[in-house]
Order: C-alpha cells, then structure tokens, then sequence
C-alpha cells in the first residue's frame, strides 16, 4: 500500500546514461531525495548495470533498447515502501517493442477514504525526432499510439501517471527561446497539437508541473550542455507527470531538482520529483 500515511515521492529523470550519471553524482542526490518510485529514461546500460547501481533495496522494471547504447527506461520502487502488482514492458504496439522506450507498473494504494485503488506509473521516452527523417515519422507514430494508450491506462486504474522525457515542449512559456524553435524538432506545430490532445478534453490528462507552476516561464527540466545554456536558464521544459485527473488532485508540490553549478549536474536533464498524497497525513 502507500507509504508514510498516504504520501507517495515520485521522480523522474533522463539520466543521459546510467554510468555517466552515476559517476558525476546520482548517487548522492538519489540518497538525499527520499523517492518511493524513481523513473529513469535514456539509461542506455545492460540490466545488470541498472541492478548493480541502485542495488537490492529497490524493485526494479527495465526495458533495455534493442539498439545497444541508445534509450532504455526503467521503474524503480523501494521495496520495503511498494511492490508492483503488475508490469509490462512496451506501449503496446509491435512496432516499438524492443526499443526501450514505454514501461509500466501497477501498485495497490489507498485514496482519502481508506479505499484500495490502483495506481498505474510509466516511465516513456518519446523520440527526440528530426524534421524531414524517419526519425520524425517514427515520433509521430510514438504518440499517436499515446493518443490510444493513455485513455485505455485511465479506464483500467484509478490513478494513471504517465513521466517521463516526451520530448516536446507544449506552449511558448516551456522554450526559453521558442521562437526561434518553431520549425525543429521538439517544438514543431503539429508537435504540441499533440500535447493539446493528451491535455485536452479527447485524452484528458493533466500537465501536473504546469498545474502547480501556473502561468510561468518553465521551470525547464533540460538545458544543453554547450555554451553558457544552463548559466543563462535558456532551458526546455520536456520532462513531464502527465496524470489523469484524481491523480493531478492529489499532487501537492512540483520541484525540479535543478543544479546549483553547470559542473555539479549529473545528466543534462534536471530531476522533476512530484509529491503527492492519496490519503490524508496523520
């Protein structure tokens, strides 16, 4: 059941690359968070890597890419906290099923009245895509299998969350420099109609950061490792909770774990680490 009265910490992170993560200092920030289901994308390692890094305490779900070196995602829950009920690897068509890139977990948890519901967590990595290559036609074959997946995940559970590095930043305020973005990759028109589906009335999930955040600039989640990006915040807001809405209610605080140096960041996301809780605190 959910831990600590009802209050679940849930992270998620594109590491860049599990080991490289880990040797710039994963480790500390991961033993200070104090997270219950940590969601990891781009972890780009064999299975017992991810195993040998996190160690014993945690349960965990991996998809490893086919393509050695590229994607990989993963659910990780600490076992004295959660145990999944359930888990499937895949978002369900054949197409992607061995590209490390949709995993999913189902936990029995507890709403406010002491009911037993079932929360359902996924770790995705959209493709980053490229206009004009086959790249960008498999992105858009990505999500419009989310446009399927992700009300068929609401109609079997309680809960339904979907994090995870999407890889599109939905309106001008999650591109520091949107306009000078419309026409790439990660910021294309027919890109964020997506996103206005997934958060529409047709899908009808919820932008948890962004319901937190209100009407800000970011809090952007990745920046690029070249030039003066992370000094200057020109950052991309591309890493999201997307959760259904019972789920979005009980979300109480949204932080993005940014870095306090360019030289102290262990991958070029920023953790996006979301409380929520499900049953009220004794």
């Amino acid at each position: 059941m959910a831990t600590q009265n009802g209050h679940l910490r849930i992270a998620s992170v594109n590491v860049n690359g599990i080991r490289a993560a880990y040797k710039r200092g994963m480790a500390e920030w991961l033993a200070a968070r104090d997270v219950d289901i940590l969601c990891l994308q781009e972890v780009r390692a064999p299975d017992a890597i991810v195993h040998e890094f996190l160690g014993d305490e945690w349960h965990i779900l991996h998809a490893e890419a086919e393509a050695k070196g590229r994607a990989g995602v993963a659910i990780a829950t600490r076992k004295d906290r959660l145990e999944p009920t359930a888990t499937r690897v895949g978002i369900g068509e054949d197409y992607f099923a061995t590209s490390g890139r949709w995993v999913e977990a189902d936990y029995a948890v507890k709403n406010g009245d002491g009911e037993a519901k079932v929360l359902t967590v996924v770790s995705a990595y959209v493709h980053s895509g490229e206009v004009d290559t086959p790249k960008q036609v498999d992105k858009y074959r990505f999500l419009d299998t989310m446009i399927t997946r992700l009300p068929a995940m609401a109609a079997a559970s309680d809960y339904a969350l979907v994090v995870g590095d999407l890889n599109v930043g939905h309106t001008t305020l999650d591109i520091k420099n949107w306009k000078g973005n419309v026409k790439r990759a990660g910021f294309l028109p027919e890109e964020r109609a997506y996103f206005d589906r997934f958060f529409g009335d047709e899908v009808g999930y919820k932008d948890v950061a962004r319901q937190l955040a209100g009407e800000v600039e970011g809090p952007y989640t990745w920046w690029s490792w070249r030039g003066q990006a992370f000094d200057n915040n020109t950052g991309w807001r591309i890493d999201y909770h997307m959760a259904n809405p019972a789920l979005a209610d009980a979300a109480v605080t949204a932080v993005v774990d940014r870095a306090e140096t360019w030289d102290t960041r262990f991958s070029d996301h920023a953790p996006l680490v979301v409380d929520y809780q499900l049953s009220p605190a004794k």
